[in-house]
């Protein structure tokens, strides 16, 4: 199965980032201002764009050092992927490592997602370096998903 990957240095603290990935506020600081729901682990966040949205079930948060999501609701492609945010200290960073798991192939949604999850990750670099990201609706717009 193949993956989106990404990797991004912050020149923040680890917990800075871990508490952009695990709060309402914070997601909704760099993803999409329409964030709700439970971002501890067990509970489940709900994201929601212009063309639709997901719900994110959380796994796993390992304070400044892991979160894990699983999709349970959006688009069919996303259903029962995994989003991973692994982070480490690193000659004055904090390196996230992202991992969209599990898409079942390749298909074109899959290029777009890759684009925009890199755009959303330059928002939370941005949100934690600057205090002000760019989420949706303020995103870089790529095309007709958004």
């Amino acid at each position: 199965m193949p993956d989106i990957l990404h990797r991004i240095g912050v020149t923040s603290s680890p917990a800075a980032v871990y508490a952009a990935l695990t709060t309402v506020d914070g997601l909704a600081s760099w993803w999409t201002e329409d964030t709700t729901g439970d971002p501890d682990v067990g509970g489940t966040v709900r994201f929601r764009f212009e063309p639709g949205g997901f719900d994110m079930k959380v796994l796993d948060a390992q304070p400044d050092e892991r979160v894990l999501w699983e999709v349970v609701d959006g688009p069919e492609e996303w259903i029962g992927t995994q989003v991973h945010f692994d982070l480490k200290e690193e000659d004055g960073f904090t390196i996230v490592l992202f991992r969209h798991a599990g898409w079942q192939r390749p298909v074109e949604f899959m290029y777009h997602c890759s684009t925009k999850w890199a755009t959303f990750l330059m928002s939370l670099k941005k949100l934690v370096e600057t205090g002000k990201g760019e989420p949706a609706p303020q995103d870089v717009r790529i095309g007709n998903w958004h």
